[in-house]
């Protein structure tokens, strides 16, 4: 496919606001374009080279992208950043400059390469040949294409659809409906490869997709947890279950290889790989990012484990290296970081407490019982030394002592208790209620916290000037839209508001996202792309007039920022109904 023709699609697509006709558009995209083409074209859909969790950055920051456009097109730098302040959209400024009748006639493929080629390109004089090698790649392209390339590599493209609605339009693309989704987001939740999906099922249809399995290398989007008000309730739902600790930190997935096997996808080298000469780890976020590096002392325990291949589920908690006492999540987070490491690492260490397993010596074990897996988790962990530690469990049947476990838990200083049905498998990316999580909640509290989406921020007055932040507006989910359901200007301390304001104005954007659903008196006076997640805690959840889904958060105050969580973690607004419902009652 040449990829003027894929940009077409792509003008099309932006000119929509219906879900449904979006779907159908990528569905004729996906019809058309060739089985070697339509991964390329769907990772380039969602404005990204490859998946996510291979870290490929391209580096390109928007002053050097004002550099690339004025070399393209011989303006003066002056003239390139003014039409970008007039728009702030760089497909606008290069249909502006772009001259007439441009175009080599490049394929998708062709288009693809260049860009990858971009991306990777490192070392020293690096940021100069990315500039010269993308302005001749927009030299090469009509405007139309331009106008859409050059906004990949500043993470700008933004179409409005996310891997859900891709899934969707593969279901319409053979079968004019959704009705295929399930099968297709069985598969995506078990290999979190969007393309790869894309691509076996254009090629084989549903047989190759239910062949799909987990394997070293690619994460498995990882289970979620429902909400219950009391313990009583949860008795009730569970009858007879397994109680967790529920720990204040950073979610991991860890990978290990020790075999060395091509087919066990290793051959794909990123620059965030933890290798060493007798096995191969990684480690992956809650969202699906490549954290190897970040945590060295895990990749190292994790070689003493007596497997040749495993894939565990747990969570990294940081703790003080003289008491041993576990660190809240706002320290813990601080490892998360790509410089200087070693250092933070000797000032927070971390221990991995694990919980579940996915994946042991070459076969998938998600498909057997809690109870099951756990037995074989702990074969695994027997004798396991420093860094990684078994989960201890309990087998309950009563709320009395669910209600003891949860103080225990508590005094601890976990956020509460994880509820486990044994007789289920693992079901990946889905939440439901074989996993129920009871956090703390004091009197005239929700009964969990809200993970909200902050869309922008309202100017300071009076102290708050010198923040240059006086109030946020967050919002929550539903589907691809972020609906408003707090304006927060209370309960942060000058730290919290200096924060803010520093991780806002790397988010800043002209104009208004179009995914927002905001009331026309509470917009914010600076709108934000929507990627910082925070968790806010409030006294109730009320019914509002004024707010996109008609409901609001009384006294709402800001708790942490949300680095290892993205959009898809935010709490949606199904969530948001529930929590609404099940207020009223106690634990």
């Amino acid at each position: 496919m040449k990829f003027k023709r894929l940009a077409e699609y792509f003008e099309k697509i932006e000119k929509t606001a219906s879900r449904l006709e979006m779907t159908g558009l990528l569905a004729e995209l996906f019809k058309e374009v060739s089985v070697e083409e339509i991964d390329l074209a769907v990772y380039l859909s969602l404005g990204m080279m490859r998946p996510k969790f291979e870290g490929i950055e391209f580096n390109l920051a928007e002053k050097m992208m004002l550099r690339v456009v004025s070399a393209a097109y011989k303006t003066k730098l002056k003239t390139t950043t003014e039409e970008y302040k007039k728009t702030g959209n760089f497909g606008e400024v290069v249909a502006n400059l772009a001259q007439p009748g441009q175009d080599a006639n490049l394929t998708v493929a062709q288009v693809y390469k260049r860009l990858l080629d971009i991306a990777m390109d490192e070392g020293l004089g690096s940021q100069d040949r990315k500039v010269n090698n993308m302005a001749k790649l927009l030299n090469d392209l009509d405007s139309l294409s331009s106008g859409y390339a050059v906004r990949i590599p500043i993470n700008n493209l933004r179409l409005g659809f996310s891997d859900m609605t891709i899934l969707d339009a593969l279901s319409w693309m053979a079968k004019g409906d959704k009705s295929l989704r399930p099968e297709l987001e069985r598969a995506f939740n078990v290999c979190a490869d969007i393309g790869e999906i894309a691509k076996v099922f254009k090629e084989s249809g549903l047989p190759g997709i239910s062949g799909i399995r987990a394997k070293i290398g690619v994460p498995i989007r990882p289970a979620k947890s429902e909400r219950l008000p009391s313990a009583a309730k949860i008795v009730e739902k569970l009858e007879v279950f397994g109680v967790e600790g529920k720990w204040d930190g950073l979610r991991v997935q860890i990978h290990l290889d020790k075999t060395k096997n091509e087919s066990a996808g290793w051959r794909r080298k990123t620059k965030s790989l933890f290798e060493e000469e007798k096995y191969l780890v990684r480690i992956f976020s809650r969202n699906l990012d490549n954290t190897t590096a970040m945590f060295p002392e895990i990749a190292k325990a994790v070689a003493e484990l007596p497997v040749k291949s495993v894939i565990l589920d747990g969570e990294a908690v940081g703790y003080d290296p003289k008491t041993g006492k576990l660190l809240g999540f706002q320290e813990t987070v601080q490892r998360k970081r790509k410089h200087g490491v070693a250092l933070k690492a000797e000032e927070v260490p971390v221990k991995v407490f694990v919980y579940d397993i996915l994946f042991l010596d070459g076969e998938m074990v998600m498909g057997k019982t809690f109870r099951e897996r756990r037995k074989m988790l702990e074969k695994v962990m027997s004798g396991v030394k420093e860094g990684l530690e078994l989960a201890e469990q309990e087998i309950i049947s009563d709320a009395k002592r669910l209600r003891e476990l949860m103080i225990k838990y508590l005094k601890m200083g976990l956020e509460g208790v994880m509820c486990k049905k044994l007789t289920t498998a693992y079901q990946a990316g889905a939440r439901n209620f074989n996993w129920v999580k009871l956090k703390k909640a004091t009197e005239g509290e929700l009964v969990d916290t809200i993970d909200a989406v902050v869309m922008g921020y309202y100017a300071g007055k009076g102290k708050r000037t010198g923040f240059g932040v006086g109030a946020f507006l967050v919002g929550v989910t539903d589907g691809e839209k972020i609906g408003s359901i707090a304006k927060i200007g209370t309960g942060l301390t000058d730290e919290q508001w200096q924060e803010l304001k520093a991780r806002s104005t790397k988010l800043e954007t002209r104009n208004k996202p179009a995914e927002y659903l905001v009331d026309k008196n509470l917009e914010p006076d600076v709108w934000l792309k929507p990627e910082l997640v925070t968790e806010i805690l409030a006294d109730e959840i009320t019914k509002s007039p004024i707010h996109a889904f008609g409901l609001a958060l009384r006294f709402p105050r800001l708790v942490n920022f949300r680095d290892d969580k993205n959009l898809s973690e935010a709490t949606s607004k199904r969530e948001l109904e529930k929590l609404f419902k099940m207020q009223k009652n106690t634990t």
